[in-house]
């Protein structure tokens, strides 16, 4: 107990210090630059107090539990007792990871969903544009392209193939779908990318690619364990970009199909 309580406490003054410069930055471009107290200043301090303790408390779960728990499952789902086949042999075939692949995409997807700044970025994008955008909608589609990118780049490190071929493929792709997507969802796609790689999805996902490095043969964590964070950051503005155009699509034909039947019910 004594343990938890210090790790709590260690916890919250690195906090403290990480959350500090930022509300100086505030306070000094409120009080020197526009020169107006904030409205509701004991309302601020006990947001900021609550902040604190917030964080404290998250990233305490996060190296207690989360973290522990990607790490455990990569080892456990790599180990030659459970893939059978050529892993007992000490050879790595990839269709012997099917499950290594299943279980990256479904901690990318369930993360994502998680991540409370794509809740906020999703929010915001529903408010500003009406209702236009669906925050669910966008949430989900962001969250399927962790879960494809975090599976692609779980299937990279088991296989060793070299990771700038997939990046610059992946960003091709971006490319593409930037000239073809609407002006309207490019920015919000592309920040969408950013939001993924925060406090909930970076550790776990990074435990993961971690775990499987120094567990599978021939692969270095150093060399091989990094790069996860790459395709999760990637693949969910190829996956907002789709979904995008996609909805566009289906619009111009549910357009097309009303105008055709107008057309054939008038005299």
């Amino acid at each position: 107990m004594m343990d938890l309580i210090s790790h709590v406490l260690h916890t919250g003054w690195v906090t403290l210090f990480d959350v500090v410069p930022i509300a100086a930055i505030l306070a000094f471009f409120q009080v020197v630059a526009i020169r107006r107290m904030p409205p509701n200043p004991k309302r601020i301090a006990v947001g900021f107090l609550y902040v604190l303790i917030g964080l404290t408390l998250f990233l305490v779960g996060l190296e207690m539990a989360l973290f522990p728990v990607g790490e455990t499952m990569a080892h456990q789902l790599t180990d030659p007792q459970f893939l059978g086949g050529d892993a007992l042999l000490g050879k790595v075939n990839w269709r012997d990871y099917m499950w290594v692949y299943v279980f990256a995409a479904a901690i990318g997807f369930a993360t994502t969903a998680a991540e409370p700044s794509l809740i906020a970025v999703a929010l915001k994008a529903e408010q500003i544009s009406g209702g236009a955008i669906n925050a669910t909608a966008l949430r989900l589609a962001v969250a399927v392209g962790v879960a494809a990118g975090v599976s692609l780049g779980a299937f990279r490190i088991v296989s060793g193939t070299p990771l700038h071929w997939y990046i610059i493929a992946g960003y091709v792709v971006v490319i593409l779908q930037t000239i073809w997507a609407s002006k309207f969802i490019v920015a919000l796609a592309y920040d969408s990318g950013g939001v993924t790689t925060s406090t909930v999805t970076v550790p776990v996902v990074t435990a993961l690619g971690l775990g499987l490095a120094s567990t599978i043969p021939g692969r270095s964590p150093v060399l091989d364990g990094f790069g996860l964070i790459a395709f999760a950051s990637l693949f969910p503005i190829m996956a907002v970009l789709a979904y995008a155009n996609m909805a566009e699509w289906l619009q111009r034909r549910r357009h097309f199909k009303d105008r055709d039947g107008k057309e054939e019910t008038s005299p």
